[in-house]
């Protein structure tokens, strides 16, 4: 094991220069064959891009959020979406690098980003969309306290800013979890 899977967390907010980075790991953490290195992959249901440098820039500058970038040992581990939306956060894009998952970062990280949004913005919640069929990724999320709310929206088919489907039953189903 390398020096950067012992060593602590640090976070800090993205800045334009991360942009290329963040892209990456988003990449690999979900899409195409790198992606099966870890067990977050989205590559059985979904081809193409996850994101790309304007969709990280646009969270980078969005006013109501954060992206924050997650070091170990000064190398880029993960990242994920904050964004306060009034009594709430939303929690998105959430990326830990493949051969790094299941070793416990992304409940260390999940964990922290929950204490920001309390303690930043006041939230009583957090809230993410998953996509529905992702039942591995749902299990994770109710394990760690989320609840299934049932309420789904529509997969942006034809976005291919989302991805290109490999199937025709997509949606994103709202989980939630009190502060």
């Amino acid at each position: 094991m390398s020096t950067a899977q012992h060593a602590a967390l640090s976070f800090r907010s993205a800045v334009e220069a991360d942009v290329p980075e963040l892209v990456a790991l988003v990449e690999s953490a979900y899409r195409g064959e790198v992606s099966r290195a870890g067990w977050t992959t989205e590559a059985d249901v979904l081809d193409g891009q996850r994101t790309d440098p304007e969709g990280v820039r646009a969270v980078i500058d969005g006013p109501d959020g954060v992206l924050l970038v997650v070091e170990r040992a000064g190398e880029l581990v993960a990242c994920c979406q904050l964004e306060h939306r009034g009594d709430h956060a939303y929690f998105g894009m959430f990326a830990v690098r493949p051969g790094l998952q299941g070793a416990g970062l992304g409940k260390e990280i999940l964990a922290e980003a929950e204490r920001r949004a309390r303690e930043t913005w006041a939230a009583r919640e957090m809230r993410m969309t998953v996509v529905n069929v992702r039942e591995e990724l749902i299990a994770y999320y109710v394990r760690r306290g989320y609840r299934r709310t049932g309420e789904l929206s529509p997969f942006p088919y034809g976005d291919e800013r989302f991805g290109v489907p490999l199937r025709d039953d997509l949606a994103f189903e709202l989980l939630v979890k009190p502060l």
